[in-house]
């Protein structure tokens, strides 16, 4: 299948051109508007299919649940929102818990029904936290780092994990780290610790940073803490939620500047993502959506109501250069989930989801496999 006359998304700009799709992938990529039978996609701008690497829920379903029904649910909101592919990232919960909602990861992953977003991994936010930056993590579920306990769960879905978090000054963090880097990309998140406390676990393997400026002490001059930390650790990406809610727009051009090419938008989107205003359930706890805010009942903000496209017009109205904020929503997080041979960017041998926009990069079709879905 041709697909012809494009502004196609290379990395570093927009190309006007053409492209194949063969056997659900792409083919030759083209500078040039051949005169043969294909889709005119009349001068549109296309990208990749977005990549979310930290997603709770949408549609009133939870990956946390375990309910298989419920992540198809989330799937085909997720494909038909311009996000082709996801990590479901799982709570602070109990340990049987957490297999049961692995299962349920592994299940669609392999079977992968149509029409829905690729389950690419997981990402397995909890229970190695910070009592003190737990957030609107379940409190009575948090753990030491416990290498085993992590490796069953690895194990018992196929490797699905690409992503563990923890608080690197917890007893034992350093230890678990430079294990799990072995199997997944570690992250560091929910956490008190200092600039020395993050910077070891950076040095033994951490690579990543769950949600930058939530859930961690704020930047300061004398005592730069996680972030610092992260800024000095060049192989370090830093998540961002850019729901306009959870940081300012001052603070998502900062995160641009301190992290160039090594920021991965997020979405942290809960169960209330796509839903009208109501109370809601994460990991055992009541939360309150009221006019696209989602917060505990003591005021906590919790994760966000927006999905990653959203995220991405977010980036980009608050002055982010559009192809940095495409990089973040696509290569970037196929890279840290171990994927960006498969999904993330538009070349030849990769999976053919994409997504057509205007000029103003605003969706308009998404494929999936060269096959519209919307």
């Amino acid at each position: 299948m041709l697909f012809k006359n494009a502004n196609i998304f290379r990395g570093d700009g927009f190309v006007h051109g053409s492209f194949y799709v063969e056997n659900g992938r792409f083919g030759d990529i083209l500078t040039t508007v051949p005169d043969a039978d294909g889709v005119d996609l009349g001068g549109k701008y296309v990208i990749p299919g977005l990549v979310d690497v930290h997603n709770h829920g949408n549609s009133n379903a939870d990956f946390s649940d375990g309910d298989y029904e419920g992540l198809v649910r989330m799937a085909r909101y997720l494909a038909q929102n311009g996000v082709t592919s996801f990590a479901p990232a799982s709570m602070t919960l109990p340990y049987e818990v957490l297999e049961k909602a692995f299962a349920t990861a592994k299940r669609l992953h392999d079977e992968q029904p149509e029409g829905c977003a690729r389950l690419m991994g997981i990402q397995m936010e909890g229970p190695f936290f910070s009592e003190k930056k737990k957030g609107a993590q379940n409190g009575a579920y948090l753990r030491l780092p416990d290498y085993d306990a992590f490796e069953k769960l690895y194990n018992g879905c196929g490797g699905l994990v690409r992503i563990v978090d923890l608080a690197p000054e917890l007893e034992g963090a350093v230890e678990f780290v430079e294990k799990a880097a072995k199997l997944c990309t570690v992250s560091v998140a929910h956490t008190t610790a200092n600039y020395d406390e993050a910077k070891a676990a950076f040095d033994h393997g951490a690579t990543h940073l769950t949600h930058l400026y939530n859930g961690m002490p704020t930047f300061h001059h004398r005592d730069p803490g996680t972030i610092g930390a992260a800024v000095d650790s060049d192989n370090v990406t830093a998540e961002l939620i850019c729901d306009g809610l959870h940081t300012h727009p001052s603070a998502v051009r900062m995160a641009f500047r301190l992290f160039p090419g090594r920021l991965c938008l997020i979405s942290d989107a809960l169960r209330c993502c796509g839903m009208p205003d109501g109370e809601y359930d994460l990991g055992g706890q009541q939360v309150y959506l009221q006019n696209n805010i989602a917060k505990l009942e003591n005021g906590t903000i919790a994760g966000s109501a927006s999905n990653l496209f959203m995220c991405l017009e977010k980036a980009i109205s608050f002055g982010i250069k559009r192809e940095d904020a495409i990089l973040a929503a696509t290569y970037i997080p196929a890279r840290q989930l171990g994927r960006e041979k498969e999904i993330g960017s538009i070349a030849a041998g990769k999976l053919a989801d994409f997504v057509v926009c205007d000029e103003a990069l605003h969706r308009e079709t998404v494929y999936m496999g060269g096959v519209q879905l919307n």
